[in-house]
């Protein structure tokens, strides 16, 4: 690959291209995103918000659930959303 074409791609931010590591890395960065930060941060903001959620909120947060299903899916086996009873005194 001549020079040229390298300056020709920086601006387009496509340098990635030249370099399958730099590629590698951002696959793997936006897979470890999608599977596994988002996905807990909303277990996290659902198991503190439940029960004061607006409805816009609470359908902004399905959204999300949705788009994020298949972290979801990872994490569920492990994580207890169950609110706590009432304790008998």
């Amino acid at each position: 690959m001549s020079l040229i074409s390298i300056v020709c791609l920086i601006p387009f931010g496509l340098i990635g291209a030249v370099n399958p590591i730099i590629t590698l890395s951002a696959y793997a960065v936006l897979v470890g995103m999608y599977l596994f930060v988002v996905p807990l941060l909303l277990f996290y903001w659902m198991n503190n918000r439940w029960n004061v959620m607006g409805k816009f909120e609470r359908l902004f947060i399905y959204g999300l659930v949705f788009l994020f299903f298949p972290g979801m899916v990872v994490f569920a086996p492990f994580l207890n959303l169950r609110m706590n009873g009432k304790e008998e005194s």
